[in-house]
């Protein structure tokens, strides 16, 4: 007889604390809450929490505001963090071992899976397929969140993932304090951060969030806040961004995927040239 499947990954370093992913958390309680208000029953993946359960605690009780009846899963690879975290599990709230095959009761599909500065510990060519690992378990209008952020979450960013595919990109600084938006290139998602140089698309937009925000100083006399609002709203003028000024105003701006997508790289098949887009969809 066969043992359980092997999870699907590698252990990750696992730092984290608390309120570090609350940007992230406030987006899907915010913009992305019709997606837990459509789904019969909803179920949100914490995967790969890390070292410690905290960020899936804070998951479960941000989320009981908008569905009180979410179920939040935290998913480790390391079966160590797992133990440590089962005497915090209540209803609603519980942590399991896996990685990104998903290991949920009865086949669950869940509405969200959140997964903070995992892949960033990958390779870039492990990207697409870890993703598509994830698009497939989805729910038809699920969401994989991948994301990354610093080690107290005033700078993040994460690229939200369809079944169909990769749809946006956002940006959440703290804004007190900023010098320009692109300070938070060294946290763009492992699926951008390599193609953050001239000619790549999202090189492109973090140069021209910087413009903006050079150009509106003067409203930095109202406050960083005001700064930002000014920026955003230029910034819209070119880009097709999804989001307003309600979430601009909290230091968070979402871009629609393909105009920050890697561009596609050209691979000589057979005597002819084709398009790898793999991730460039």
């Amino acid at each position: 007889m066969s043992g359980p499947a092997r999870p699907v990954g590698t252990i990750t370093r696992g730092t984290t604390n608390p309120n570090r992913l609350r940007r992230c958390d406030r987006w899907l309680a915010g913009p992305q809450a019709w997606r837990l208000r459509r789904a019969r029953r909803p179920v949100v993946v914490d995967l790969g929490y890390g070292a410690s359960p905290v960020t899936a605690v804070e998951l479960h009780h941000r989320l009981r505001s908008v569905r009180p009846d979410v179920d939040v899963v935290g998913i480790e690879i390391d079966p160590g963090r797992v133990t440590a975290a089962k005497p915090l599990e209540r209803p609603g709230l519980a942590f399991r071992r896996g990685g990104f095959e998903l290991p949920l009761d009865d086949g669950a599909r869940p509405t969200v899976v959140r997964a903070f500065n995992v892949l960033r510990q990958y390779d870039e060519a492990d990207v697409p397929g870890a993703w598509a690992q994830v698009q497939a378990r989805l729910a038809p209008e699920g969401v994989l969140v991948d994301g990354t952020c610093d080690e107290v979450g005033r700078r993040a960013t994460w690229v939200a993932v369809e079944r169909s595919g990769p749809v946006s990109l956002t940006i959440s600084l703290r804004l007190r304090g900023l010098e320009r938006p692109s300070d938070v290139a060294e946290r763009l998602p492992k699926a951008l951060i390599h193609r953050n140089v001239p000619g790549e698309r999202v090189h492109a937009y973090l140069d021209d969030l910087d413009a903006a925000w050079a150009r509106s100083a003067p409203h930095a006399a109202w406050g960083a806040r005001q700064r930002f609002l000014a920026t955003a709203a230029e910034v819209a003028q070119r880009w097709p961004l999804l989001d307003g000024p309600s979430r601009w105003r909290l230091g968070e701006i979402t871009v629609a995927w393909e105009a920050v997508a890697p561009e596609p790289e050209r691979l000589v098949v057979g005597g002819r040239e084709e398009t790898n887009a793999a991730v460039c969809r």
